[in-house]
């Protein structure tokens, strides 16, 4: 489930969902948690959105003219700076991992939606086998949680995202919830 979860964020931040994605995510149920909640706000958003208004909304919040409103990349929230230090430190996990940078991507690995894959492929063992716990909360501390919740909580008050900023939601609780997870 928590790799599902994963994927899920990783590919509604990757590019603009289209269609299919939006149906499955308007599919998706929430129970009375404060998680619950969030996953049937995104579902309520996914059904309430036509692809093209993702699309154009992607483009803004990600993309822009010159740059978007929030710049996805570790390095960034981290330095100021993008292609810095951070994504050096990652490249040295990823080879350490077994991890090998999709030749069909030309954005930098420290991408918020590839780091999120990475963390979905170290539970399911997409590597090689699965990574033990201490791997997978190693690479969640050097490369998640130091940022990510920044990123999402500023997704999520965008006023610009009418549909990311559910999904800035849900990505900042299920942080939340494996920062703690890991933590015990």
């Amino acid at each position: 489930m928590r790799a599902g979860i994963y994927r899920l964020l990783a590919r509604l931040l990757a590019r603009p969902a289209d269609a299919d994605l939006l149906a499955l995510v308007a599919g998706l149920g929430g129970d009375r948690s404060e998680m619950g909640q969030a996953i049937a706000a995104l579902a309520a958003a996914a059904a309430a959105t036509a692809p093209e208004a993702v699309r154009d909304e992607y483009d803004e919040v990600f993309i822009g003219v010159g740059r978007g409103l929030l710049i996805p990349y570790a390095s960034y929230y981290l330095t100021g700076f993008l292609n810095d230090k951070p994504l050096a430190r990652l490249r040295i996990d990823m080879e350490r991992l077994g991890i090998a940078r999709a030749e069909n991507v030309v954005e930098p690995e420290d991408h918020v939606a590839a780091l999120l894959e990475m963390m979905a492929g170290l539970i399911e063992g997409g590597f090689a086998v699965p990574a033990s716990d201490e791997d997978q909360a190693a690479f969640f501390e050097a490369h998640v949680v130091g940022w990510m919740p920044h990123f999402f909580a500023d997704l999520e008050k965008l006023p610009q995202a009418r549909f990311h900023g559910a999904v800035g939601r849900v990505g900042r609780l299920f942080v939340e919830i494996e920062k703690a997870a890991f933590e015990m």
